[in-house]
């Protein structure tokens, strides 16, 4: 490095003397190539400014004479503009730099976010599927106890038809009606259930509730319409 600073010293005195010789419209060339590698070497512009000092105690140009100290500061001022221009062009990065980084970290930032929200969604999500999965175990124990009680219902329906002419003669058309009507609100519920239960698990909760009342109600009617023409056939 300090035999690179050296040649440089050494081309910029050269550079600098041609230059002076020229006169006023000499070609500025030779400083923008110096300034260049100066770049390249990574110095500064006071590090170009200590080699231009030296280059003039050397020539012997210290007296302003004929403007040479003005044409000198001219060649100077040139050598340094590609050193400038690295440093805006340096500083224009940072700051471009420095925007994307910001928006890496808005961007980090709203991921972040987003990944929360996703796992919250999933956790929901499983949340739903497994009460669906025991609401649908629940609606097929329903189920099979619905078609039970049909099957008992359609028996003690028959025994009561069977029962005392005169009596069933009394009570059939009652208890024909009131049995129809139950049947078919079960039977609808339990279309009902089969709908909703892969939908909502909650509204699944109340339509079974539901259709345990009906089922109850029909069975308990069955019941009392047996004992009533059961006391009468044994009178």
């Amino acid at each position: 490095m300090k035999q690179r600073l050296i040649g440089l010293s050494r081309r910029y005195t050269l550079a600098l003397r041609q230059h002076l010789k020229q006169g006023p419209r000499a070609n500025l060339d030779q400083a923008r190539a110096l300034g260049r590698q100066a770049v390249t070497l990574g110095l500064e512009t006071l590090d170009v400014a200590r080699i231009h000092e030296g280059a003039l105690a050397d020539l012997e140009a210290s007296a302003s004479r004929d403007g040479i100290i003005e044409r000198a500061e001219i060649f100077f001022i040139e050598a340094v503009t590609p050193i400038e221009k690295t440093h805006r062009a340096a500083l224009k990065a940072n700051a471009q730099l420095s925007q994307v980084n910001k928006r890496l970290d808005r961007r980090t930032v709203d991921l972040a976010a987003s990944h929360r929200s996703l796992k919250k969604s999933i956790v929901r999500r499983k949340s739903v599927e497994e009460a669906l999965r025991k609401s649908g175990g629940d609606s097929q124990k329903l189920l099979a106890k619905a078609h039970r009680l049909q099957n008992r219902l359609r028996k003690l329906t028959h025994r009561i038809l069977m029962a005392q002419e005169d009596k069933r003669k009394k009570i059939s058309h009652e208890l024909q009606d009131e049995i129809a009507q139950t049947l078919l609100g079960i039977n609808v519920r339990l279309l009902t259930l089969k709908k909703v239960s892969a939908v909502n698990a909650r509204s699944l909760e109340s339509e079974i509730a539901t259709t345990q009342r009906l089922v109850n109600l029909a069975e308990k009617n069955v019941k009392r319409y047996a004992r009533e023409i059961g006391g009468n056939h044994e009178a």
